[in-house]
């Protein structure tokens, strides 16, 4: 019996190692061939996330800020066109006072900057008003003063489709009234040159996009509105503001523009 059980064991042992070299053996080609581990895998892909979280922000603070440039182009595209629009619509009036008068636009920009007034003018009893035909910015002058309003007296655009559809204008040169009753040139040298047909200039080629909202919506302030004014008076257009109500980079809000 015993010698029985012993063979069995050596038959069993004999049995339990062929295996261990057939496992060996795949092991061992499994070792040559490509791939990861599963440790391999985990720290890849940690690594991965890691940088990728790193990334993130700093691309949103990237678009961020070229969306704030955009925003700050557009601000300055339509200040700067309120502004020579104005100036502009001022020279327009003063033409018009000018040609009353049976002065010529000539003989202002020849005049001094400064214009004196009445003493007793209670709006500025020591100074005079500026002389608009010496800013070498006005070119033109603006001959449609009928979209001006009692409410505007200033002369600001009454909307941002009037700097896009674009006004009547006529140089600042034309229209002089100092050829007629002149010796020096003829009825018909005065009356060819005060003939000259008004052009339209356009100061917008079109109302911008508030990158911030994706609209072409703006708030509006008049010059009769409080500069802390959360709502539009609609006199006129005097300053645009953003309507987002997002935080810059620089802790500012967007609407304080």
């Amino acid at each position: 019996m015993k010698s029985e059980r012993t063979k069995q064991k050596a038959e069993n042992r004999k049995q339990q190692t062929a295996p261990c070299f057939l496992t060996a053996a795949g092991c061992v080609l499994h070792s040559e061939t490509n791939g990861f581990s599963l440790i391999e895998l985990v720290i890849t892909v940690s690594v991965l996330a890691i940088l990728t979280l790193g990334v993130i922000p700093l691309v949103q603070v990237s678009v961020k800020r070229q969306k704030e440039q955009e925003l700050r182009g557009a601000l300055r595209e339509m200040r700067e066109a309120i502004d020579q629009f104005h100036r502009e619509a001022v020279a327009g009036a003063q033409m018009q006072v000018n040609q009353q008068q049976g002065q010529s636009t000539a003989q202002h920009e020849q005049a001094p900057r400064t214009q004196p007034q009445k003493p007793q003018d209670p709006q500025n009893p020591q100074g005079g008003a500026p002389n608009i035909f010496a800013d070498p910015r006005v070119r033109v002058a603006i001959t449609g003063q009928t979209i001006f309003t009692a409410d505007n007296p200033d002369r600001f655009p009454p909307d941002l489709d009037t700097l896009v559809k674009g006004v009547n204008v006529l140089p600042i040169s034309a229209g002089n009234l100092g050829r007629r009753g002149n010796m020096n040139f003829t009825a018909t040298q005065a009356a060819t040159e005060e003939s000259q047909q008004p052009k339209i200039k356009v100061y917008l080629r079109r109302i911008p996009v508030d990158p911030m909202t994706g609209k072409a919506d703006w708030d509006f302030r008049s010059c009769y509105d409080p500069s802390d004014s959360t709502s539009w008076g609609g006199e006129n257009i005097f300053d645009v503001h953003s309507k987002s109500t997002g935080v810059a980079l620089n802790g500012e809000k967007y609407r304080d523009w």
